[in-house]
């Protein structure tokens, strides 16, 4: 029975995480919901911290990149009216907070987001993998193929096609930010 608490939360981490300044991260408030405790207080335990939270782990959103993302993003609620800017904490920062925030939940939710940045990863990973393997394949056949090369060229195009389709979630994972 916990495997299946930790695999909902680990799902449940991955809707949260959103691509900004091109680093994934989650936001403050979703990891104090995590956490069990105030957006406050783990806004205070940071600050505290400051120096455990560099610039790599950790940076606050400008109100622009904050006004985009509450235009895209439905699933903020109340939240979208808050005066305050949110963290973004990136892989490593939320590792820190195990650090800054110690208690057993802390530890729980930290295990389920590490694994969480690290399926993310992997899927990434492999899409890079396939793709490049293509690219080898397409290489081969411009060699052998001379004439037959237009319609080889749209086999590969469509199949490329049909991979980008097929790589992109059912269930989008987090949001991006541009």
């Amino acid at each position: 029975m916990a495997n299946n608490n930790a695999i909902i939360l680990t799902e449940k981490v991955k809707s949260r995480i959103y691509l900004i300044r091109k680093e994934k991260v989650i936001l403050d408030f979703d990891l104090a919901e995590m956490y069990d405790v105030e957006t406050r207080a783990l806004k205070q335990a940071v600050k505290r911290n400051l120096n455990r939270f560099p610039d790599d782990f950790m940076f606050q959103l400008k109100k622009k990149e904050w006004q985009k993302l509450i235009t895209i993003c439905d699933k903020l609620g109340p939240i979208k009216f808050s005066p305050a800017l949110p963290f973004a904490f990136t892989e490593q920062g939320v590792a820190m907070l195990s650090s800054v925030l110690n208690s057993k939940r802390a530890i729980e939710v930290n295990i389920a987001i590490m694994r969480a940045f690290v399926q993310l990863r992997k899927f990434l990973y492999s899409n890079e993998k396939l793709d490049k393997k293509l690219k080898e394949l397409e290489n081969q056949t411009k060699l052998k193929f001379g004439e037959q090369q237009e319609q080889i060229n749209l086999i590969f195009e469509t199949i490329k096609e049909l991979i980008k389709e097929e790589s992109k979630p059912k269930n989008p994972i987090g949001f991006s930010i541009k």
